[in-house]
Parts: structure tokens; C-alpha cells; sequence
């Protein structure tokens, strides 16, 4: 049996669900999710084998790439360009239960430009009636050229088996990139330091998380199986540490606490996270 490939980059909005469903079909948790934007900062790419087919999907930063207001917001444009470009496919995400037509519309006209097929994917269908979407699609049809629409609920593993099925008829003859045990390009420690992130956006003021770095140091497992890990974060702004540390340090316990919760849920080993803030003026 031959090996086949098909790369296939995941666009749309920030909370359309891209790291959800890219966490469902590799079976883990290798992209992180938050309500706040942009979450995802660099292209991860998820790995899928079924069969003979290696599924390549890459994770991109929301899609709000028609206007660049700094620094960070070119940076999050470059990745996005770049899982595009190294896709053969685009799968657009759409949050069904909220999203706004004009912007919608705007985001197609320049996608349409890669002259790459497009397949569009209404998600979180478990929250409206799908009869709802049927003048959207038809509308959206009359407008673009798209290759085919799909409704699923990422979070509930609704029709992501039959999106899977029809992607593989795209799949072409090539080399697999990954092994067939390896699930993502990324490795342990970027993953640890994604969690901590995560987990720093949900207790501080939005701008906070985007102006640090976070790397994981050390990852030790001891002798009693236990495990030991050490992570930096370093600011780039003396005044976002009082914030982060907290009244008495109780800021920065939360965020340890919390990460070591959910570092322990997924080694189901006793967890010794440290955590050092470093202040780069």
C-alpha cells in the first residue's frame, strides 16, 4: 500500500474552535484554548494517520490578517500566511452560533486569491438549528467558489470522521514527513510552556500574556516517578511584574497551582512545577 499526504492549514476567527478540532482529531491536547485572542501564536501542525494517508493540519493564529495595528499582530499575519502557503488545502472555520457575514465575506475574497480549494466548516452546530446555515450557504456559493461545506461540533466529535473521509480524496501519492508515532512538530518542553501560557491568559489582563516569554528550563523525572519541571517567564516591562506576582505572591501561586493541575492530568504523575519571573528591560 502506498503512503499518501494531504496538508491542510485551518483558518478562521479567534474562538471559531481551529485548536479544538485540531486537538480531536490527533486524539490530544496539542494546540491550547482560551476565549482570548489569538491564543495560538505559532503554525502547530497536528499529525493524523489513516490508513496509508498522513493528514498534516496546521493550527494558524485568528484570521484578523486584513489589518496589521503592531509588531505582534505582523508576526501573528507572517505564521498565518505561512501555514496557508504550506497547505495544499484551506478548511475555514466558522463559529455557526456567532459570526458576523460582512467579515466573513471579506476573509473569502482574500483566500479565494491563494487560488487554493477551500472547504468550509460551520462549527459548534450543536448550538443551532442547521436549517438556519442553508441561505448562508447559498449565498456563499452564489459569492465564491468553495469546494464543499461540512457542520460539526469539535467539542462534541460531531462529523469530524466524515470531514476526514472526504478529505482523503485530496490526499496524493508522497512520503509521510512524521513517523507514524509522532503527533505534532512541536516538542515536550514547547508544549509545557504553551500550558503555562494558557494558563497565565485566563488569570491576567489580556495584554500581559503577549508581552512575555515563556521557557521551559527542566524536565526531570525523578527517581520515585515524580516530576520535576522548571519554567522562566520572563517580561519585557518592570511594571507587569507586581501584576503577575500579585499581593503577596497569590497571583503568580494561582497560575502555579493551575498549570500544575493540568500538567498532572496529562503524565497522571505527581507534578513539582517552579516558576521563576525574570524582567528583560
Amino acid at each position: 500500500m502506498k503512503s499518501k499526504l494531504l496538508k491542510v492549514s485551518l483558518v478562521g476567527r479567534t474562538n471559531a474552535g481551529k485548536s479544538t478540532l485540531i486537538n480531536q482529531i490527533v486524539g490530544e491536547k496539542i494546540s491550547i484554548q482560551n476565549k482570548k485572542i489569538n491564543t495560538t501564536q505559532e503554525a502547530i501542525i497536528g499529525v493524523k494517520n489513516v490508513k496509508e494517508v498522513q493528514f498534516l493540519f496546521y493550527d494558524t493564529p485568528g484570521s484578523n490578517f486584513l489589518k496589521i495595528l503592531n509588531t505582534q499582530s505582523k508576526k501573528l499575519k507572517k505564521n498565518l500566511w505561512n501555514g496557508i502557503d504550506e497547505s495544499d488545502l484551506i478548511l475555514y472555520l466558522i463559529d455557526a452560533s456567532s459570526f458576523n457575514i460582512s467579515f466573513l465575506f471579506s476573509q473569502l475574497k482574500k483566500l479565494n486569491e491563494t487560488k487554493k480549494k477551500i472547504i468550509i466548516v460551520f462549527n459548534k452546530t450543536d448550538l443551532i438549528l442547521n436549517k438556519k446555515l442553508l441561505p448562508i450557504i447559498s449565498n456563499l456559493k452564489d459569492q465564491f467558489k468553495i469546494e464543499s461545506f461540512f457542520t460539526i461540533s469539535a467539542k462534541k466529535n460531531i462529523g469530524i470522521a466524515e470531514l476526514l473521509f472526504f478529505l482523503n480524496k485530496f490526499s496524493y501519492p508522497s512520503k509521510w514527513l512524521y513517523s507514524n508515532d509522532e503527533i505534532t512538530n512541536k516538542d515536550e518542553k514547547f508544549f509545557l510552556s504553551e500550558l503555562l501560557r494558557e494558563t497565565m491568559l485566563t488569570f491576567l489582563h489580556k495584554e500581559i500574556p503577549y508581552n512575555l516569554v515563556i521557557n521551559t528550563s527542566a524536565f526531570k523525572i525523578l527517581k520515585n516517578s515524580d516530576i520535576k519541571i522548571k519554567q522562566n517567564i520572563t517580561i519585557k516591562e518592570q511594571r507587569y511584574k507586581k501584576i503577575i506576582l500579585g499581593k503577596k505572591g497569590a497571583m503568580i501561586k494561582k497560575i502555579r497551582e493551575e498549570c500544575q493541575k493540568k500538567i498532572k492530568k496529562i503524565y497522571k504523575k505527581k507534578i513539582h512545577l517552579y516558576l521563576e519571573l525574570l524582567v528583560n528591560d
